[in-house]
């Protein structure tokens, strides 16, 4: 007589914890979500032998739909990121999971994201609970850190080069945001603040891509929270103008509430600030103009060389 479905489920669950434990994974990812996501990475049903573990590419979504169908977990559609940020980012820190192997190039936060188990961590999987299991996984632990090597070399190829006016060289994670704000940089900068200093570039990936907290920290700001930050933040001593900016490529522009956010923030600055939102092209500025703030610039990739400005007061300057 066979498990009941139930037992199935649960021995399951706590022989993929044992995998996660061995593999030398945190505390914080021994945990039934991360159990379940490894099962679902590796789509293994609760009957099925490790033997017949496979590596499809797998978004988030159709992860949890493989928890609820195969295990009976059902997670609250809003807990998606929470299996992203808390779970699948961890695995692919640890190269136990590749992101995007298909297109490299495409962005870490993209709806299209995919994952897939890392292939000599599936012939690893493939004979747990056999004889083999111990030297090999003691074969595999050996050889992760030159795994993990490998996968951040090939990651850092596909990344965006951008040189600051100060000359420092920073790479942005790959994607249509950060392609974004290297045309800031690049072309924005010299045309309309010629001769500032970039203080702040944020990034998708890596949060910080560039930060001088010492010059922000002189016009009395101090940063605490990459959250609320704008991705590029420019001061032009010339007129003592801190110019903060957004890309916009899937998330808002500078809207009334983001204005205020961003006052609040920048409240302590001896600069006077000035707010731009960025876009690629026209055909995206048309799908946020009813929600851009007054007194706000607007500079379009396409045009590199001119700004729309929405106030007739002032052609680009502060307000306060």
């Amino acid at each position: 007589m066979g498990k009941h479905p139930n037992a199935a489920i649960t021995g399951r669950i706590q022989e993929a914890l044992g995998v996660l434990k061995a593999l030398g994974l945190p505390g914080a990812q021994l945990n039934e979500r991360s159990a379940l996501t490894l099962l679902s990475l590796l789509d293994l049903k609760p009957r099925e032998p490790w033997a017949d573990a496979h590596a499809p590419l797998m978004g988030i979504t159709p992860m949890m739909e493989f928890f609820a169908r195969h295990y009976g977990k059902r997670y609250a559609p809003n807990t998606r990121e929470t299996v992203r940020r808390q779970t699948v980012h961890q695995f692919v820190q640890a190269r136990l999971v590749v992101a995007n192997p298909d297109l490299p190039t495409r962005p870490t936060n993209s709806p299209k994201a995919v994952y897939q188990i890392e292939p000599s961590a599936l012939r690893l999987l493939r004979v747990f609970g056999t004889p083999e299991w111990p030297a090999r996984l003691s074969e595999y632990l050996a050889s992760a850190g030159s795994l993990k090597h490998l996968y951040a070399r090939e990651r850092e190829v596909t990344r965006i080069p951008v040189t600051l006016q100060c000359g420092a060289s920073i790479r942005l994670s790959p994607g249509g945001h950060n392609v974004l704000v290297k045309r800031i940089l690049d072309e924005f900068c010299p045309i309309f603040t010629p001769g500032a200093q970039v203080l702040y570039v944020g990034d998708t990936e890596q949060k910080w891509a560039y930060f001088d907290s010492d010059s922000l920290g002189a016009l009395g700001v101090e940063i605490e929270e990459h959250g609320k930050m704008p991705d590029v933040v420019v001061h032009l001593a010339s007129k003592n103008w801190l110019v903060l900016i957004e890309a916009v490529t899937s998330h808002g522009p500078v809207n009334p509430k983001r204005r205020q956010e961003l006052s609040e923030l920048f409240a302590r600055s001896t600069a006077g600030i000035v707010y731009v939102t960025a876009f690629l092209d026209r055909r995206t500025m048309t799908r946020y103009l009813d929600e851009i703030s007054w007194e706000t610039e607007v500079w379009i990739a396409e045009s590199p060389t001119h700004l729309i400005h929405f106030n007739g007061e002032r052609f680009l300057g502060p307000y306060e």
